[in-house]
């Protein structure tokens, strides 16, 4: 939580008073009874003589709506100050007004409009020879530089700002930039110093009664607790904060509460609890428009749901988190994100690939079929010019081309024989029921195509669209050649697996009728040059395999036997 100064008042007695219950009550976190008591001491005023103080209280007015999520009422009020400060001559305020713009301009994610006005209040400051503001804006810069990635830099934004504050005796803003200091402390893995830091706030926080602070404290201690894997002590911090925001009837730390609860009980083996609290949280988020939370706590759903082996489950919050993450990314100048994004993806592979290997499990011959197809797909994809910042998605629409075959009985996968008309038509359904299954699952590229359409064929008489030359999804027609390709060199239930150098020849005849020439060219140059390393590292081992000759495997018969991989 971030103080934003206010700078000295002279009031009559009676205002004064009223003025200190104001604080008091913004200190336990009871904000609207703060503001009408700001509000109440505001229309008492002599503007005429006391525009200074009449400044100061519309910047503690617009500090409650920044706490409350209400940034316009929070700006109008910002406005207003700086309009009084302007035209008063009141160089600190004028400074001090500025700097609550700046934490607006820094909750809305637009961090270079926030540090430039931080530097300017910080400038302001040190004209008008006001210690604190000076302070106040290093604080405020040196949480700029966290979000940005850099720790260090912050750690001595918020060094120099302490040691004022210090001096100074500033009790609320030591103990609002303590508990700044102990996240750094944190994301640096300086636990310890995290939690000497933290303890400290916690007890300038009490003595002072500054409950809003207290809770901001223990909400961020659960997190080292957390990091830690200490969930004993971090369920004691998250029960502490919850305690005190119920006290405060404070609701705004309640979803960072609920995430913390949800990441507890996960990790104790609580995966019920844990969906509920995480759910809580995502409400909470959605309620407050608050995409940094529920980012988080969509991924953090995720890991809940992988744990319960729901696959479906998992990618949707994985998709979600990956969404707004992104959208974080496209306002605000978080370092962190796209780290958090590599995790994601990170993620999303490893339960595509899972997903794949269910799938497989029903075919005892077709182990490693998705991921052999996914690595020569994604080798011609690159060829054909796919950008690089699409292959990963690619590469899980490969790894899940064949998810649809969960539908199919085990009987007719390992048939060893034909397959009836009957079969085959059950058979050829995986390509929609591989769509049916991914509804609801919108990945950030979409596969679906690379699904439905990888049995079209170039002329038209593939399923399940009948779709021909480029009707046909350049996913789809990239997939096709690699999935041919893998199930012709390796061994089957119904045939054993035929030479590279023999599977390029049979596929050679059918480009144009089976295949997108182009791509076949592509492929075989690839294969011939030994310029895709992935088709070369993954090449199925066939050395003891013995060529055969084309008239004993006309490439109709062994199509027929090739689609069903």
């Amino acid at each position: 939580m971030r103080a934003i100064p206010g700078g000295a008042v002279s009031l009559p007695p009676p205002l004064d008073a009223l003025l200190e219950e104001a604080r008091t009550s913004e200190r336990q976190g009871r904000r609207e009874v703060a503001r009408r008591r700001y509000e109440a001491v505001l229309h008492r005023l002599d503007h005429s003589s006391q525009g200074p103080t009449a400044a100061a209280l519309l910047r503690w007015i617009g500090r409650t709506y920044v706490d409350d999520a209400d940034l316009d009422a929070a700006l109008d009020c910002f406005q207003a100050a700086l309009a009084v400060a302007e035209a008063t001559g009141d160089l600190s305020g004028r400074a001090n007004t500025i700097n609550c713009i700046a934490a607006v301009f820094l909750r809305r994610g637009l961090l270079d409009r926030a540090e430039t006005s931080y530097l300017r209040a910080r400038a302001g400051a040190e004209a008008a020879g006001d210690a604190e503001l000076v302070a106040m804006t290093e604080h405020n810069l040196g949480t700029i530089a966290t979000i940005r990635g850099n720790l260090i830099g912050a750690l001595e934004h918020y060094r120099r700002s302490l040691e004022t504050y210090r001096a100074l005796g500033s009790s609320e803003r030591i103990a609002a930039l303590l508990n700044n200091l102990g996240m750094l402390y944190t994301d640096l893995g300086r636990w310890h110093e995290a939690g000497r830091t933290y303890a400290e706030a916690l007890h300038i926080a009490g003595v002072i009664g500054d409950m809003s602070t207290q809770i901001m404290v223990e909400v961020n201690r659960t997190e080292l607790w957390i990091a830690r894997r200490d969930f004993v002590r971090a369920r004691e911090s998250c029960d502490a904060a919850l305690e005190l925001a119920r006290q405060a009837g404070d609701e705004r730390p309640l979803g960072d509460i609920y995430k913390h609860y949800g990441v507890i009980f996960r990790e104790s083996g609580k995966l019920r609890l844990a969906d509920e609290h995480l759910a809580r949280a995502a409400r909470f988020a959605e309620e407050r428009e608050d995409m940094l939370l529920a980012a988080e706590t969509a991924r953090e759903q995720a890991e809940v749901h992988r744990r319960e082996e729901r696959n479906r489950d998992t990618l949707q919050c994985l998709n979600r988190a990956h969404r707004l993450f992104s959208e974080l990314r496209a306002q605000r100048d978080l370092a962190d994100v796209d780290r958090r994004v590599a995790r994601l993806e990170q993620t999303y592979l490893e339960i595509v690939c899972r997903w794949s290997e269910s799938i497989e499990s029903k075919d005892r011959y077709t182990k490693g079929h998705c991921e052999r197809v996914a690595d020569y797909a994604c080798a011609l994809a690159r060829a054909a010019g796919l950008e690089e910042s699409t292959l990963i998605w690619f590469r899980m629409g490969a790894l899940l081309h064949d998810v649809g075959k969960v539908v199919v009985p085990s009987e007719i996968l390992n048939k060893p024989g034909r397959l009836t008309d009957e079969e085959r038509r059950i058979m050829e359904r995986h390509t929609v029921a591989g769509v049916e299954l991914l509804a609801g699952i919108e990945f950030p590229w979409d596969i679906r195509p690379m699904l439905r359409h990888h049995h079209e064929r170039w002329d038209g008489t593939g399923y399940p669209d009948g779709l021909a030359g480029e009707e046909i999804p350049l996913a789809a027609r990239v997939l096709c050649v690699a999935d041919v390709y893998d199930a012709l060199t390796t061994r089957r239930s119904y045939r054993p697996a035929y030479p590279p150098e023999l599977a390029l020849e049979l596929m050679g005849d059918e480009a144009g009728h089976m295949f997108d020439p182009d791509l076949f060219r592509r492929f075989k140059v690839m294969w011939a040059a030994k310029e895709a390393r992935a088709l070369r590292a993954t090449a199925p081992l066939l050395a003891t395999t013995q060529k055969r000759g084309r008239s004993q495997a006309p490439f109709a018969a062994v199509y027929r036997s090739a689609a069903r991989a």
